[in-house]
Formats: structure tokens, C-alpha cells, sequence
């Protein structure tokens, strides 16, 4: 096994299609995940983990496990019966870390101002009334002295 290794899946003959966790990865993380991909541990191994249900259609949910965790990134070695792409066949290699890589591609982008906002939007003079100026002489008010109707 690769000593970059997140997970390794095959059978066993006791308890069926098996995942297992190895040291790369935290162990709370390992667990997680295959927990979230309908497998249980198994009492006595810390780090192996069983398929529920393996009647169900177990081969095809194994290898859809062993697939979505490639596609999160993680280096997944499985048997030949399990594994969907064989690495022989594979059109790109795994990135262990292409989870990280794209958190720091976000990150980066967040950080730098859009395009679409420039600093200074281009202006152009308002087009405004002129104020008049102040008369030279004070306005006459008359007021009516007397009663109101």
C-alpha cells in the first residue's frame, strides 16, 4: 500500500465488504466518513468498518464509497473487484490535498477585489441648476394690519 494511503477497501470473510482508516488521516475524520458511507465498525478492530447490509447491493456502494472519497480528494486504495477506476486507467492522478487547494483558491479570490468593481467609478459632471446669486437689496414683506374676515 502507498504510504500516502487515506483509506483501503476490500472483502473479508467474516464480515464482507470492509473499509479501514489508516494512520494518514485522523482518526475522527476516517470514521466520519465511512460512517456517512453506510459502514459500521467492528467490534474489536478500532479501524476497520463494515458495510451495513451487505446483501443490499453491497458491491456497487462499496464502490461508489471508494469513488466519492477519490473525488473529495482522498487517496483510496480498494481490491480489483471494488475499485471503479483502477489507477491503470486513471485519467488524472489523485491530489491528497485538493480539498486544501481549492479552500486556499476561494480564499485568495475573497480577498482580491472583483474586476467589476472598479476603485474609482468614471464620473462625469452632474448636470445641476446654477444658484442664483444673493440680491444686493432686501425683499419688501407686507403685512396686512387690521382684523381677519
Amino acid at each position: 500500500m502507498d504510504p500516502g494511503t487515506h483509506f483501503a477497501f476490500g472483502t473479508h470473510p467474516e464480515h464482507g465488504f470492509v473499509a479501514a482508516f489508516t494512520t494518514t488521516m485522523p482518526a475522527h475524520l476516517g470514521h466520519w466518513f465511512l460512517t456517512r458511507e453506510q459502514f459500521e465498525p467492528v467490534p474489536g478492530h478500532p479501524t476497520l468498518f463494515r458495510l451495513t447490509e451487505p446483501g443490499r447491493d453491497g458491491a456497487r456502494r462499496a464502490r461508489h464509497a471508494v469513488n466519492d472519497l477519490r473525488a473529495l480528494g482522498y487517496t483510496v486504495d480498494a481490491d480489483l473487484r471494488l475499485d471503479p477506476d483502477p489507477p491503470s486507467r486513471s485519467a488524472r492522478p489523485a491530489r491528497p490535498h485538493a480539498l486544501l487547494e481549492r479552500r486556499n483558491r476561494l480564499a485568495q479570490a475573497a480577498a482580491v477585489r472583483s474586476p467589476q468593481h472598479q476603485a474609482t467609478p468614471p464620473t462625469t459632471t452632474p448636470a445641476t441648476r446654477p444658484i442664483p446669486s444673493k440680491p444686493a437689496y432686501a425683499p419688501t414683506v407686507h403685512l396686512h394690519t387690521g382684523r381677519s374676515r
